[in-house]
C-alpha cells in the first residue's frame, strides 16, 4: 500500500544532525489556554440596538485579540461535513501522486516542508494544498466534488467575511463599499491544511509562527487544538469551540485601521493526533490600494501586488516574512 505521509521522519532526523545544538523549538511552560471571544451572528440580523452591539463586540475583539468565535454564521454544517471529509481524502493519496507538480492540474499547489529549513524551529509538521478559486476549473474531471465541495464552500464563505468586513469598517467610519470594489470572489484562496501525529508532541511547530496577508481569514477547524496566537509576548492556547468558526485580523486590515485592528502573530503546534483545519483568505486584487483611514497615516500607502512581492523577497532573501513594518511611514 502507497505512504500518504510526507517524509517528515527523514526531515526531523536531516535538521537534527545538521543543528544539534537546536533545542525543540516550543516551551510548553509558557503556554496559557485561552477561549476566544464567541460572538452569535444572529445579533447582525436583531433590533438596531442588537446589532450594533455584536458589531462593538466584533471590534473590540478585533482590537484587543485580533481574533474571535462566531456561531449562528450561517454557512450550512453539512457544507462544512463535506468539506473536511473531501479535503481528509484528498490528502489521503499517496505522497509521490500528490507532490507532482500539477497534481489536480494545479500547478505547485501543494506544499509539506519550508525547503530552505536550517533548524528545527523552522519546520512546519503540516502539508496543505494552496487553491486559488480561479484555478479551480483546471481540476480533473476525476475530482468533480471536491471541486464543487471547495466552490461551495469558498462562495459561503467569501460572502460572509465580506459581510464581517463591511460592519468592522464601518464600525470606524470607513467606506464599506471598498470592500465589494476591491475584493471580487475570484480574488479568494484557500489553504486546506493537515497536521500529521508528531512524535515530539507539543516541542515542533505544526505551522511557523506568521500573521495572514488578509483582510480576515476565517478558520474552520477540528476539535483536536494546536492554534496559539501572541499577546504581552506570550502564547496563548485556542481552545477549539464546537461549531464555532475562528475569524482572524490580517495585514492589510490593520494597515488600513491605522493599527486600530490588530493582526497578531499565530502559530499551530505539533499534536500527537492528526488535525485538519481550512483556511479562506479575504484578500483584494494585485491593484487594490491599501492606505490608513483617516489621521496621520501609520502606513505609506501601497498595493496589495506590492505588499505581496515584498513578502516574496523577503522570504526569499531572509526565510521569512516582514510585512507591514516595511510599509511604515517615515
Amino acid at each position: 500500500m502507497a505512504n500518504f505521509e510526507p517524509p517528515f521522519q527523514e526531515a526531523l532526523k536531516t535538521l537534527s544532525l545538521n543543528s544539534p545544538q537546536d533545542a525543540p523549538s516550543i516551551d510548553a511552560a509558557e503556554e496559557e489556554f485561552f477561549e476566544l471571544p464567541l460572538i452569535h451572528l444572529r445579533g447582525l440580523n436583531g433590533q438596531e440596538m442588537e446589532r450594533k452591539k455584536c458589531i462593538e463586540v466584533m471590534a473590540r475583539a478585533s482590537r484587543e485579540w485580533g481574533f474571535f468565535q462566531i456561531v449562528d454564521h450561517g454557512i450550512p454544517g453539512e457544507l462544512l461535513k463535506r468539506l473536511m471529509s473531501e479535503q481528509k481524502r484528498l490528502f489521503y493519496h499517496p505522497f509521490e501522486e500528490k507532490s507532482k507538480q500539477n497534481f489536480l492540474n494545479l500547478a505547485n499547489s501543494y506544499l509539506w516542508i519550508n525547503p530552505r529549513a536550517t533548524s528545527l524551529k523552522q519546520l512546519s509538521w503540516s502539508e496543505a494544498f494552496r487553491v486559488s478559486i480561479t484555478d479551480l476549473s483546471r481540476m480533473d474531471e476525476s475530482n468533480n466534488t471536491l471541486r464543487q465541495t471547495i466552490e461551495d464552500y469558498a462562495r459561503e464563505a467569501t460572502l460572509l467575511l465580506q459581510r464581517l468586513a463591511e460592519h468592522l469598517a464601518e464600525f470606524l467610519g470607513m467606506s464599506s463599499s471598498y470592500f465589494r470594489e476591491n475584493c471580487p470572489p475570484s480574488s479568494t484562496h484557500l489553504r486546506l491544511n493537515r497536521y500529521p501525529p508528531c512524535p515530539l508532541s507539543g516541542k515542533l511547530h505544526g505551522l511557523v509562527p506568521h500573521t495572514d496577508s488578509s483582510f480576515l481569514t476565517l478558520v474552520y477547524q477540528d476539535q483536536v487544538g494546536g492554534l496559539q496566537l501572541m499577546k504581552h509576548g506570550r502564547w496563548f492556547s485556542v481552545k477549539p469551540a464546537s461549531n464555532a468558526l475562528i475569524i482572524n485580523v490580517g495585514d492589510l486590515f490593520q494597515a488600513m485601521s491605522n493599527d486600530v485592528y490588530k493582526s497578531v502573530r499565530h502559530r499551530v503546534v505539533a499534536q500527537g493526533f492528526e488535525r485538519f483545519s481550512a483556511a479562506c483568505f479575504y484578500c483584494p486584487t494585485a491593484k487594490a490600494l491599501i492606505q490608513g483611514f483617516r489621521g496621520p497615516a501609520v502606513y505609506r500607502p501601497f498595493t496589495y501586488g506590492e505588499y505581496k512581492e515584498q513578502i516574496q523577497e523577503d522570504v526569499k532573501s531572509s526565510g521569512d516574512k516582514v510585512g507591514l513594518p516595511r510599509f511604515l511611514q517615515h
